[in-house]
């Protein structure tokens, strides 16, 4: 943070560069979405620093440190074939090659070693890991999700 209320972030994404006309941001306050208006954008390194409009001073800035931010559905950067976000997923039907139908996608952890779908499996929630091994395929018409299990999976969190 800048004594004039920049703020320093770490954006999770391939392309940093892609976000260089952000015009807006919305960063999470107690609960609910709070849009901010960028004023500048500046690279540093693998960081990207904003200046949004009325946080100028370190002070007001700081009361937004360790706030997630959003970037609005509508500045995502369109994906090539086959390619997905995560957030998309949530209510498609996960469907195992070998035991079926899992269950509906509820929510999206996103966790630093790897993110995890959370499905509703009988009534139990069942962390499936993003993993390309898991995952084989993604049917966005059909809002389904073909996963390959690993074995003992869903075991961990049943007494079947």
């Amino acid at each position: 943070m800048g004594l004039n209320g920049e703020l320093a972030v770490l954006l999770d994404v391939d392309m940093a560069d892609d976000y260089e006309d952000l015009e807006s941001v919305l960063i999470e306050i107690n609960g609910s979405l709070v849009p901010y208006i960028i004023e500048e954008v500046k690279f540093k390194g693998n960081k990207i620093s904003f200046v949004l409009e009325d946080i100028d001073t370190l002070e007001k800035a700081e009361k937004l440190r360790g706030k997630k931010l959003f970037l609005p559905l509508e500045e995502l950067p369109e994906l090539g074939e086959g390619a997905f976000y995560l957030h998309e997923l949530i209510g498609y039907e996960v469907k195992d090659k070998h035991k079926g139908t899992i269950g509906q996608v509820k929510l999206i952890y996103n966790l630093p070693a790897q993110d995890l779908l959370a499905v509703d499996y009988k009534g139990i929630e069942v962390m499936i890991p993003t993993h390309q091994d898991i995952m084989l395929s993604v049917e966005h018409e059909e809002k389904t999700i073909w996963v390959n299990l690993p074995k003992g999976l869903l075991e961990v969190y049943t007494e079947e």
